[in-house]
């Protein structure tokens, strides 16, 4: 029978063993679909005799939070998925971690109905974006804790990706204290985090796969494409 060599050995003895990762997995996913599923109650039907139109229009609020958070559930979905891919197998830890960041999913509802409750009630609108930011905030922390812990089991090493990383963790704070002065910008930067983080893999893919002439000359390699796709925007 054939003995690992010297260096199969060390190899062996650097890679994490871990745990099998598919019921954290199924468990994450079902948690997402959970807060996503919820979110459409921070939507209520108006509640008139007459002039459903104008009742309708004065939702927007609604609508607005509802959207600005099912995507930025969306974009942690996908990103979540995008680094468990990554991996074969995980550690207690990594579960306990990623508990963390579900707790953080599973709250989004909450200040989301609180957004579009006071918007249209007129009073207490920094208050209730206040409390949004903080929600989006811990989200943000949780997620670059679980994406830098989880790098220790990738298969292969990636180069941190640093726009992605830094920019949920600088603009939700900076959102969050200017919700206390003027609601509207800071909401505005809510949307704008959703916007970046939906713009920028998509971006990234076709400037990986498509060049000046019409698609037919790639600007990058097909291995640094999948470095960016493993590595893109995971920290929502």
């Amino acid at each position: 029978m054939r003995q690992p060599g010297k260096g199969e050995a060390v190899q062996a003895a650097r890679t994490p063993q871990g745990i099998a990762k598919s019921r954290a997995e199924a468990f994450s996913d079902g948690v997402f679909a959970v807060a996503a599923t919820i979110l459409v109650f921070s939507v209520t039907p108006p509640d008139v005799k007459s002039g459903l139109a104008q009742a309708l229009l004065a939702e927007w609020p609604s609508y607005a939070a509802y959207a600005i958070s099912f995507g930025t559930i969306v974009v942690i979905w996908v990103n979540h998925h995008v680094v468990f891919d990554t991996m074969d197998r995980i550690d207690r830890a990594l579960l306990f971690i990623n508990a963390l960041l579900l707790v953080t999913v599973a709250a989004i509802p909450f200040p989301t109905a609180l957004v579009a409750k006071y918007l249209q009630a007129g009073h207490d609108q920094q208050v209730a974006a206040f409390a949004y930011g903080v929600t989006m905030s811990c989200m943000a922390v949780a997620f670059s804790v679980f994406t830098l812990y989880a790098r220790r089991y990738r298969r292969t090493y990636v180069p941190l990706d640093w726009l992605g990383f830094a920019t949920g963790l600088v603009l939700y704070p900076l959102a969050t204290l200017v919700a206390l002065w003027n609601y509207r910008v800071a909401l505005a930067v809510f949307g704008f985090i959703v916007l970046f983080y939906f713009a920028l893999p998509v971006l990234r893919e076709y400037l990986g796969t498509s060049g000046a002439g019409g698609g037919s000359l790639p600007l990058r390699s097909t291995r640094a494409a999948e470095a960016d796709r493993s590595d893109l925007g995971e920290d929502a």
